[in-house]
């Protein structure tokens, strides 16, 4: 589960009153809008109306069953959260004005005065009856394990005005899950499908017009009083309308002509952009990293031979070529920004750039060079590189540049473009040896589901790693509440970086440009408390 610029797979949340930003693109579980803020109308302020262009149509909106990007992103205006998060990853209240956890509880004291936008009121009971709804199996929500924990039973106390969530195996980060928890009212369980383009909203807008394929129409709720950090939505714009706007460079068009005033920019488009100094904030995301498929008869199964391929590789000069030369090395394995882990887990963990000393390395593992190619009990050594084709040209030729640089070693190397714009299909069906596949997170233990455990069709393991490590220190580290068990989090990312399972090259920095209005980003984009209309 994850999201963005390309190929990553994020699954996000927005300080300030962002309700989820799963998956997004990299292994293109779902696609991340492309957010961007405008409007010609002449009102200032609040009383102004920002149109929020989106790279493609948000599907549905259900807040229990929707993980598309674009539905994400417009469902953080219109649903709150129990809690939220501040840029260094605390908590603050939202919904819930207090809270206490263990490992496998939460209590939460829910705020009185809450309402749905028909105006009544969000109770305990509703919580809790959500909190059921997604932990059931037989309702197929895709939130269950992204904001709901797997074992969740949910409790009410309408006096004390408190909601009991047990589990019976750990949840280490069972409130942080919860600001992935889009809040509606209990009536609208029983009919998921008819928020699909509509809105049951707890948040400071509410749904007034959908035009599937064209625009999406919310406006302004009265009465919105309980944001984060108190906020009661005072200086938002009164009406927002979400336009689709499929194509990148025409969203830089209609931003350099005033008809649209912000966009998420991640290509070409920010040159000229910048060239004409329209104002821009910035986040970083986990946007290359390399992925070993370890099943029997690949040769990513053999540690010598993942250590050998890494050394062969110049890491820094492909993060230059993949990102046109405006990344940064990575130094995470994808948790995204706010996120309560943090700390430097890929710097001195992979192996250098050494030829001679991969050389050396696959020479003691068995292997020999015969007519200028790697061979093995008489077989040659043979890898492919598997692509998306959605993150553009330039991550093309970093992975030409890789088999480059391996066919000169003496590999038999050969670049695997996917088929369609996912990489999913191909991890799944698992017919590829290495894969250009960041993974985003917005907690470290939702990273366990792709690194440990059952491969597909069971499980998420794409690579069927089976690091006993990472394995022994997720389990401790899960035992632990919330950020008491970051070190031990990082020890166990740390691992998989040292046995070389993964491979993280390059973050990418993530422009969201403005014109007349002014917002703060996260990893998720735009923080929808912050949007404002300015002059300009």
């Amino acid at each position: 589960m994850a999201s963005t610029a390309g190929t990553e797979t994020r699954l996000g949340t927005r300080r300030g009153g962002r309700s989820a930003a799963a998956m997004v693109t990299a292994l293109g579980l779902v696609t991340t809008a492309a957010a961007c803020g405008g409007g010609s109308s002449a009102e200032g302020g609040g009383g102004a109306t920002v149109v929020l262009a989106v790279a493609a149509d948000p599907g549905t909106l259900s807040p229990t069953t929707a993980l598309a990007g674009t539905a994400l992103s417009m469902n953080s205006f219109a649903y709150d959260t129990l809690v939220h998060i501040e840029a260094d990853g605390s908590l603050v209240p939202g919904v819930a004005e207090k809270w206490s956890a263990t490992p496998t509880s939460v209590k939460f004291t829910i705020r009185p005065g809450v309402t749905c936008e028909d105006g009544a009121p969000l109770t305990a009971d509703d919580v809790a009856a959500e909190y059921n709804h997604i932990a059931d199996p037989k309702n197929q929500s895709p939130m269950l394990g992204l904001s709901v924990p797997v074992t969740a039973v949910a409790e009410a106390d309408r006096a004390s005005r408190t909601v009991t969530v047990t589990t019976t195996k750990p949840a280490p980060f069972i409130v942080q899950m919860s600001r992935l928890l889009p809040l509606l009212c209990e009536k609208s369980l029983a009919t998921p499908e008819a928020l699909a383009k509509a809105t049951d909203a707890s948040g400071p807008y509410r749904l007034t017009e959908a035009v599937p394929g064209d625009h999406y129409t919310y406006v302004k709720r009265d009465g919105y009083a309980w944001g984060p950090r108190g906020s009661t939505g005072a200086g938002l714009p009164a009406k927002l309308v979400f336009k689709v706007v499929a194509n990148e460079s025409t969203a830089a068009n209609l931003l350099m002509a005033g008809q649209i005033n912000g966009a998420l920019i991640n290509g070409a488009d920010q040159d000229r952009l910048d060239a004409a100094k329209v104002n821009r904030e910035t986040t970083q995301a986990l946007f290359g990293q390399l992925l070993f498929n370890q099943a029997a008869g690949h040769p990513g199964a053999d540690r010598a031979v993942r250590k050998a391929l890494v050394s062969v590789l110049d890491l820094k000069q492909l993060a230059n070529v993949a990102t046109g030369g405006k990344g940064r090395p990575a130094t995470g394995i994808g948790e995204t920004a706010p996120t309560p882990c943090t700390g430097d887990t890929v710097t001195g963990n992979l192996p250098a750039h050494d030829t001679a000393r991969a050389a050396a390395v696959l020479t003691a593992a068995g292997w020999a060079k015969s007519g200028g190619t790697w061979t093995k009990d008489g077989k040659p050594l043979a890898v492919g590189l598997s692509h998306p084709t959605n993150q553009g040209p330039q991550v093309a030729s970093a992975v030409e540049l890789a088999v480059q640089q391996w066919t000169s070693f003496g590999v038999k190397a050969s670049a695997k473009p996917t088929g369609s714009s996912s990489i999913l299909g191909t991890l799944t069906g698992g017919d590829w040896d290495v894969a250009w596949a960041p993974i985003g997170v917005v907690l470290p233990d939702q990273l366990t589901q792709f690194y440990d455990g059952p491969p597909p069709p069971k499980g998420n393991n794409f690579g069927s790693i089976a690091n006993a490590d990472y394995h022994r220190l997720a389990a401790q580290a899960s035992a632990k509440p919330g950020v008491s068990g970051c070190d031990v989090w990082n020890a166990a990312d740390a691992a998989l970086v040292k046995n070389v399972d993964i491979v993280p090259i390059v973050n990418r920095p993530l422009r969201y440009y403005g014109k007349g209005i002014t917002f703060e980003v996260d990893g998720s984009g735009i923080i929808p408390s912050t949007l404002r209309r300015s002059a300009g």
